[in-house]
């Protein structure tokens, strides 16, 4: 079995993501090597990612002063910049995601978080992304509200890839299931083929983890002191 713990999640069948980007880690050739070392298998982005990136370094100063200069306001911007950065991560997966048959090799990149509530403008902006970044092996990321679930099952029936976000229980994780098997069967229904899309639910374990660890350290210290 191999040393890296990446790796051998890998023999467990998990698939690691990376939960960040940045363009240096693109440029120098990390990411490929992450990839092809370290077993890594997607990555995702999203608004506040993206927003941290920016504001650490000053990789993008340039890109930032050029498309300015052109009159872009702030949020044409972003979308230059994070869409320019995950065709550059797509590019570097797309190898793995031919070699495992569309099985791994994705990366995310997330509508706007001002349209969870917006059913329509959620499907719009959708379209919108899959279009301009053009790449097989990238994932929408929609969030999985009341108003995200018939955005996600229009968006399975259009062919697109969703990445299901702000999942924090199992009622809704069901109803998100459901949403995909349904845009599945539509797409069915209308003739088009289903064997190319792919979705993934990401249940925010991390947010209920924050909860729970302070009421676990409380009980354990509880139990230390009694037991002392």
């Amino acid at each position: 079995m191999p040393n890296n713990p990446v790796k051998q999640l890998g023999m467990f069948g998990q698939s690691v993501w990376l939960d960040y980007i940045r363009r240096d880690l693109l440029e120098s050739g990390e990411l490929k090597r992450m990839i092809a070392a370290d077993g890594l298998k997607g990555m995702t982005s999203n608004p506040a990612i993206f927003e941290k990136a920016i504001a650490e370094s000053s990789v993008y100063d340039a890109d930032i002063a050029a498309l300015s200069k052109k009159g872009m306001n702030a949020k044409e911007i972003y979308e230059e910049i994070s869409q320019k950065d995950v065709q550059a991560a797509a590019h570097e997966f797309r190898p793995l995601y031919e070699s495992a048959g569309g099985g791994d090799g994705y990366v995310s990149l997330e509508v706007n978080p001002r349209l969870a509530h917006d059913t329509k403008g959620t499907i719009e902006e959708a379209r919108r992304l899959w279009a301009d970044v053009n790449s097989p092996n990238i994932m929408i990321k929609v969030p999985g509200t009341a108003e995200g679930l018939p955005a996600i099952k229009q968006l399975i029936t259009d062919g697109i890839n969703v990445n299901v976000t702000l999942l924090f229980g199992l009622p809704r994780y069901r109803q998100v299931a459901q949403a995909y098997i349904e845009g599945i069967e539509e797409r069915l229904a209308l003739g088009e083929p289903v064997n190319k899309v792919s979705s993934v639910a990401s249940f925010f374990l991390s947010r209920i983890d924050k909860l729970v660890d302070p009421m676990l350290e409380k009980s354990l210290g509880s139990d230390l002191a009694y037991s002392l």
